[in-house]
């Protein structure tokens, strides 16, 4: 007979392969970004967030806040190396106002979070209360992080285009909040369950969105191609009018 607690690693065992495609999800931008040696117009905020709510799941993970969630921390400090990496970069190929917004923010997270582990572990001496302080804030970090696709839901809505939603990124969210809400439910724990719980939801509606949009994305990328290739049938007319008017002044 299998146990819960196997069941539960296993399905931790995936929750990491899965939060992990999502890590690497913004690997194409960040080569887009090095090719270019300039960040452009893209945001750190999301990377910045995002290693926040990593650092965060790493404390809330500890043995001396939360025992037995190796996997917890596994995932979120493979997580809070990549993001890291993914902020080193955004450092490194930007300048000015935008590199002193980043090093502000990266400062400002360094010092809550050690701020909130300095206070709890020498405030709360119970595991029980460690974890519920702990918990609360990742849950809220947590819940914003998954609330990110809002904005593209709108966008989607919007546009009536799933052009800038992939359809992988979004099963790999339902997949990975699947995972952790089952995680949290066999050995219940309140604050793994709310914030992935939301995950599945808003992932759900996503590929609704997806189901509902899909016919009429592929018609604005066929009617925006068929316009290009009118510009491009139209510039050929022009040039070859201009090219036997040129001729004829030969003659």
């Amino acid at each position: 007979m299998i146990s819960p607690d196997t069941i539960r690693t296993a399905i931790g065992v995936i929750g990491n392969g899965t939060a992990l495609v999502l890590f690497l999800s913004p690997v194409p931008t960040f080569i887009r970004i090095w090719k270019k040696g300039s960040v452009e117009q893209y945001s750190p905020i999301p990377y910045v967030a995002t290693l926040l709510n990593c650092m965060m799941w790493v404390l809330y993970g500890l043995p001396v806040v939360h025992p037995h969630s190796m996997l917890v921390i596994t995932i979120n400090g493979t997580g809070m190396a990549i993001q890291l990496t993914y902020v080193a970069l955004f450092l490194l190929y930007s300048a000015g106002a935008t590199r002193r917004k980043v090093l502000l923010l990266l400062a400002g997270e360094v010092a809550f979070v050690g701020a909130v582990a300095a206070l709890v572990l020498s405030l709360a001496h119970t595991h029980e209360r460690r974890s519920m302080i702990v918990g609360i804030l990742c849950v809220l970090f947590g819940t914003g992080m998954y609330a990110a696709p809002l904005s593209v839901m709108k966008m989607v809505i919007q546009t009536k285009s799933v052009e800038y939603m992939p359809l992988f990124l979004s099963l790999a969210s339902l997949v990975n909040g699947i995972c952790w809400t089952a995680y949290a439910l066999i050995r219940f724990d309140l604050y793994i369950t709310i914030p992935n719980g939301l995950g599945v939801l808003f992932a759900v509606a996503q590929l609704v969105l997806y189901a509902i949009y899909y016919k009429s994305t592929q018609e604005i990328i066929e009617a925006r191609k068929r316009k290009a290739d009118q510009v491009a049938m139209t510039e050929i007319v022009v040039d070859g009018k201009t090219n036997n008017h040129s001729g004829a002044g030969h003659y």
